[in-house]
């Protein structure tokens, strides 16, 4: 049985006439570099996040540089961020010469929790970075109290929450529209992918938007006209019109993925050497990943082995914490001194999940990890 992590090819097929046919049109306008489907795909972005402004860039990671270039922070400010991310999210404050401080996570939800962000605050402390991990928000709600309270700007990093929904104080909104910025990707991964890099910013702010479109064009809002000190990162024409037609999708994708996550929950729920994902009661979860979390008198090694023998990939996200990476050492960073990211290193593994899965494939998932202690 052919199972992958994610079917990309599977997905593409269902969509291939409009995919091509939207390529094509660039090709035959050859408006490669910021044609009219950059600004169409914002636009409908916008439309479907509830955002006002939606500004387009070269990646992920990009977007969230150039969220922190916006809020004019200084050498030295300090940025609140989890322990457990990808590298990307602290990468950029360092990049920028600002400090990140590190947090712990719910060991449950993967997710920075409000009274883990006000207990690292310090006069120096600018701006929070939430990142809703694996498919759900962080609670933003609290957190968003603590960040009204300390006079600080909020940043979420909702690379792998888009279309999700989070409820408070009586209404719903998408993941990454309740700070000052939300910032996302479309690697070719995410659940809203596309075929190459791209990436965005939203926001409500007026003001930010027009900062951030000039930070993000050489710092110019006219040609040749340099306010601001800026970078060249846009998302090419051709991502766009691919992500016009994908994002018509996005809600069915949603579904589709959640659908498989409630066939993995029911099936593995009998197995007490492993947690199932959690489920935050006011945040939807997209399932951008399945992600286990093992006992501790279990070795994960040993199950992403055994899956392997017999043909089913899985993925550890993350096996080191952003503390004990080189890159971001300090003398007061050591094992031990966030033990719930380092604990979760060791524990979590992630199942194959997208948009394509049949309950076949999930049943010889599902019959694997139950063989694994028999």
């Amino acid at each position: 049985m052919n199972i992958q992590m994610v079917d990309l090819k599977g997905q593409y097929d269902k969509i291939k006439s409009d995919v091509d046919q939207a390529i094509q049109h660039v090709i035959d306008t050859t408006a490669f570099i910021n044609g009219p489907q950059v600004k169409s795909f914002s636009s409908e972005l916008a439309h479907y996040l509830g955002a006002k402004h939606v500004i387009t860039c070269g990646n992920g990671t990009d977007a969230l540089q150039i969220a922190l270039m916006a809020l004019g922070l200084k050498q030295g400010d300090e940025v609140i961020v989890p322990c457990f991310t990808y590298v990307a999210t602290v990468e950029v404050i360092a990049l920028l010469n600002l400090t990140p401080v590190l947090v712990e996570v719910d060991p449950d939800t993967f997710n920075v929790t409000a009274e883990l962000i006000e207990q690292a605050i310090t006069p120096r402390t600018k701006a929070i970075v939430p990142v809703h991990l694996f498919g759900q928000s962080a609670d933003m709600g609290p957190i968003m109290e603590v960040a009204r309270k300390h006079n600080l700007f909020v940043v979420e990093d909702t690379a792998q929450a888009i279309g999700a929904d989070y409820t408070f104080d009586n209404k719903t909104k998408k993941s990454g529209t309740i700070g000052d910025i939300g910032c996302t990707s479309f690697f070719p991964s995410k659940n809203l992918g596309c075929y190459g890099d791209g990436g965005a910013l939203y926001t409500d702010n007026d003001e930010l938007a027009a900062l951030i479109r000039k930070i993000a064009n050489h710092g110019q809002a006219k040609k040749y006209h340099h306010e601001v000190v800026g970078v060249n990162s846009r998302l090419d024409t051709l991502q766009a019109a691919i992500l016009s037609v994908k994002l018509k999708q996005l809600d069915q994708y949603c579904d589709a993925r959640r659908t498989a996550a409630d066939y993995y929950d029911k099936n593995l729920a009998d197995l007490d050497w492993l947690q199932t994902p959690a489920r935050q009661q006011n945040s939807t979860h997209v399932f951008h990943q399945y992600t286990l979390k093992l006992a501790d008198s279990e070795d994960r090694n040993l199950l992403k082995e055994h899956l392997a023998s017999q043909g089913i990939p899985s993925m550890v996200y993350y096996p080191i914490p952003v503390h004990l990476q080189e890159a971001f050492s300090r003398p007061e960073y050591v094992q031990g001194s966030f033990p719930i990211s380092e604990k979760l290193c060791g524990q979590v593994l992630s199942l194959p999940i997208h948009t394509e899965m049949s309950e076949d494939q999930q049943d010889f998932i599902i019959a694997a990890i139950k063989t694994f202690r028999k």
